[in-house]
């Protein structure tokens, strides 16, 4: 998730679009696949829609929904292509796309189908989040200084559109992953990517499986590595975010009151399922400085992202091993909440 929450109660909205000479203008008058981008873009910034959903910026927004739109790459950058001219059709469809996206609020991501995460394209929609976990900068450095060997089992708890996984695939190409979420909405998007990634290599050494937490796991499976980007939105967050985060599903994002209700279970019940020189990777974003007061004494190794993010920690089995009867006081607490 992401930690891009701004309270935006109020913003500006550009009615022309409701007025059919307007929308009529747009399709006579803008004639290239140019034309519709700088539209876009302009049209995007004139509204302060919120960027936090793969793109952050009305340009690449722009860029993402036109090439959507004609099938084109979205890294097309050819002179010829991008200059040549548009049916009226699909400008038909990129103002209707416009339309929804600054008057309804609804992100990108949803509109297309498509979101963007480490240079790799994945299919989602409204059952899950967005794809935007500062972990992918772990992933893609291999838990550089975390990891004393390479992982051979890895889990991505609440894995939800399934993209942390499918990184954690093909970046550690000998091991199996495994992706778990209590939704079977994200788990049915999860098997989506995996069909689409067309590889039974990566088939063959994962597996997307419908779970709360470990509840579903098959008896004495342990892992290497543990990664978890679970709900951790506080409540004081959740009421002041943009409008677009209301599309995305509420279970996906908050947890409680200072949002580590989910986390705290995490932290109870993961030791049981590390292997020996096991690590612990959980994000939980604003809700940090809650998760520090609440449990001083546990050694967090807050971790330094070069990319942007914050509030991701990892610990050993042998930390939580060694503060068990703290998580667990913890976990009851928030269990009796």
């Amino acid at each position: 998730m992401t930690d891009q929450i701004l309270n935006q109660d109020e913003h500006f909205v550009d009615n022309s679009l409701n007025n059919p000479e307007f929308y009529q203008d747009v399709i006579s008058s803008l004639r290239t696949i140019n034309d519709l981008i700088r539209w876009v873009y302009t049209y995007l910034n004139k509204n302060d829609v919120f960027f936090g959903h793969g793109y952050d910026n009305a340009w690449d927004e722009a860029r993402a929904l036109v090439l959507h739109v004609t099938d084109l790459p979205y890294d097309t950058d050819q002179d010829y292509l991008l200059s040549s001219r548009l049916t009226d059709a699909e400008k038909t469809e990129i103002v209707d796309l416009v339309y929804k996206r600054v008057h309804e609020r609804t992100p990108l991501a949803y509109l297309i189908n498509k979101a963007r995460f480490l240079n790799r394209e994945y299919y989602v929609d409204e059952r899950v989040i967005v794809p935007r976990s500062p972990i992918g900068e772990l992933i893609e450095d291999g838990f550089k200084d975390l990891l004393n060997a390479q992982p051979h089992t890895i889990l991505d708890m609440c894995t939800g559109s399934g993209v942390l996984a499918l990184a954690l695939a093909v970046r550690f190409p000998e091991a199996q992953v495994d992706g778990i979420d209590i939704s079977p909405d994200a788990i049915d998007v999860a098997n989506i990517n995996l069909e689409l990634a067309n590889d039974h290599l990566l088939s063959d050494r994962m597996a997307f499986i419908e779970s709360d937490l470990y509840n579903n796991l098959p008896s004495g499976i342990t892992y290497d590595l543990i990664i978890s980007n679970p709900p951790y939105v506080d409540e004081d967050d959740l009421a002041s975010m943009p409008e677009e985060f209301t599309h995305e599903p509420s279970i996906s994002l908050g947890s409680g009151f200072d949002g580590l209700n989910i986390t705290a279970r995490i932290l109870n019940e993961s030791a049981a399922f590390l292997n020996q020189d096991g690590v612990l990777v959980v994000e939980v974003g604003n809700s940090r400085y809650a998760l520090e007061e609440a449990l001083p004494n546990v050694p967090f190794n807050w971790l330094e992202l070069k990319n942007g993010g914050h509030g991701v920690f990892a610990l050993t089995k042998a930390d939580l091993e060694e503060h068990a009867a703290e998580l667990a006081a913890f976990a009851k607490s928030k269990a009796q909440a």
